[in-house]
């Protein structure tokens, strides 16, 4: 893991993740910063703070393990992994993601997650994801029920 002076917002977000610490990872954002992956799409820190807050709170035995961070005080990229059970079926979940970050005045600006949906599909869904979890139309329903769930989440 490396991180030259001016780079260490990256790995404070994985340590407040890994800390289980939503308000700190929130922290890690800028105000207008953007976050994307195969399932949510959001705009500011407080959505995104709240993203993580709401995946948090709802997977009590979720655990991060980071492979690898680079970053600098202007992009990073992390390897990282997620192990936990998907609330909507009780599935086991192992996800493998990579980000990539952009940075400014030591906040996260742009967050990119790329992971395979259908590889996450297959574990949280079941046969459904199996079967389904590589078409749009599966996507977009976990992509809308995410935003939703998110939603009621931030409205308290």
């Amino acid at each position: 893991m490396t991180s030259p002076s001016g780079g260490r917002v990256v790995h404070r977000l994985y340590e407040a993740f890994q800390a289980r610490d939503g308000a700190a990872m929130q922290a890690c954002y800028a105000d207008d910063a953007t976050f994307r992956d195969p399932v949510f799409d959001l705009q500011g820190a407080r959505r995104i703070g709240g993203m993580w807050q709401m995946l948090l709170d709802g997977g009590p035995d979720l655990v991060v393990e980071v492979v690898d961070i680079e970053s600098d005080a202007v992009s990073g990229r992390a390897r990282w992994e997620a192990r936990y059970t998907f609330s909507a079926t009780a599935r086991p979940v192992h996800n493998l993601i990579d980000a990539t970050f952009t940075i400014h005045a030591d906040r996260i600006t742009t967050h990119v997650d790329d992971f395979g949906f259908w590889r996450w599909s297959r574990q949280a869904l079941g046969p459904t994801g199996q079967l389904l979890g590589w078409t749009p139309s599966v996507r977009s329903q976990v992509q809308r029920r995410a935003a939703r769930s998110l939603d009621r989440y931030l409205a308290g």
